[in-house]
């Protein structure tokens, strides 16, 4: 059993990439053939660039911008959960005592 080599691409080879392909009228599997990759690939990367944007193609292991700050702020507001329901145990805590 032979073991497929796992390529991977830098951002700016992908971004040209799908220059290339956008900008000539060729279809998928041509383009791919020139640039060496399989067509499903170069599709991929097309549909993604379409879909991000700019933020398309963060690099391996880092987050688009949008996704690292929905990231930042689901963390904030778990913390403001959790001294919430700390001042909530608190109070209640706090009101026994008086009585």
């Amino acid at each position: 059993m032979s073991r497929q080599e796992v390529r991977s691409y830098d951002k700016e080879f992908k971004l040209n990439s799908v220059k290339l392909y956008l900008a000539s009228r060729r279809s998928y599997k041509q383009v791919s053939r020139e640039l060496g990759i399989p067509d499903t690939t170069l599709r991929g990367w097309v549909n993604k660039h379409q879909k991000d944007g700019s933020e398309a193609f963060p690099g391996k292991g880092n987050l688009k911008p949008t996704d690292a700050e929905l990231a930042r702020l689901r963390k904030e507001l778990q913390i403001a959960q959790e001294e919430r329901d700390i001042l909530k145990k608190a109070l209640g805590i706090f009101s026994l005592e008086s009585k």
